[in-house]
This record gives structure tokens, sequence and C-alpha cells, in this order.
């Protein structure tokens, strides 16, 4: 298993919808996450950042973000998604939410 946090920014306009269309995600949407080998995913929001965590639990994590790419379902979630988000300046490039570094663990 890896862990992963990754974080982007948060229009100011758009803090009400995404609280709301995330309390609903799509049903569709939600499988395809799981059918990608993610576990654990959380998503928290402060100072107009939001910031994930997630556990991958497969063994091609390229091929896993691939097929998740590839469903229509999460086509048409992350065509609502992505433009309420603001992505941060120093990611890297072909990121659109940016990795973060782990500096700490405990289980």
């Amino acid at each position: 298993m890896k862990r992963f946090g990754m974080v982007i920014g948060l229009r100011p306009e758009a803090e009400k919808e995404y609280r709301e269309r995330h309390a609903a995600v799509p049903l569709e949407v939600l499988e395809t996450i799981r059918q990608c080998n993610i576990r654990n995913y959380s998503i928290y929001f402060k100072d107009g950042m939001l910031y994930s965590y997630f556990e991958y639990h497969g063994t091609d994590y390229a091929a896993d973000m691939a097929k998740m790419a590839a469903d229509p379902a999460t086509q048409r979630w992350w065509a609502l998604m992505e433009p309420m988000q603001k992505p941060v300046a120093t990611r890297q490039e072909g990121e659109w939410w940016a990795r973060m570094d782990e500096v700490f663990h405990l289980d």
C-alpha cells in the first residue's frame, strides 16, 4: 500500500457547490475509484485549499489512473469539478492536483 497526499486550490465562489456535490458523489464514480484500488480516500478544505489523502492498494498506479481517466462517469464528474479548482503553481508537469511529500506517519 502506498499513501498519497495532494493539494489544489478551490475557487472561492465554488465552495458551496463543491461541498454539495461531494455530499452526493455519483455511485459510478465511487465504484470506479474502488476498482482502481483507491481506499481510505478523504478530501479536506482549509483557507481556499483542498487537501486529499488516499491509500493505493494496487500494483500498477499508472494503469489504474489511466483506467479511471477513461471512465465516462468519471470524465463527467471531472468536467464538473475542474472549473471549480485552481491548481497550485508549483505542481509538476502533468499534474492537476499537486502531490505532497509525506514527512511523517504514525500507525
